[in-house]
């Protein structure tokens, strides 16, 4: 799982697998769930990331390994 925090459009996305999505569904409150192929989550998008107070600007992406 890869954790990204994009500043220009103030996303914080947690990529749980490198499979390209096929489709999105966003949930209430500015949650966006992307599916694979197979219909397995590949990503969760959290909008408006620094309002929530889960990022802020100049934060580094890290990734996570079992």
């Amino acid at each position: 799982m890869r954790v990204k925090y994009d500043s220009d459009a103030d996303v914080l996305i947690f990529i749980l697998r490198d499979d390209p999505p096929v489709d999105a569904i966003e949930e209430s409150g500015g949650v966006i769930v992307s599916y694979g192929e197979d219909k397995e989550p590949v990503s969760v998008e959290f909008l408006n990331a620094s309002a929530r107070k889960l990022a802020r600007a100049g934060e580094l992406s890290i990734t996570l390994q079992r």
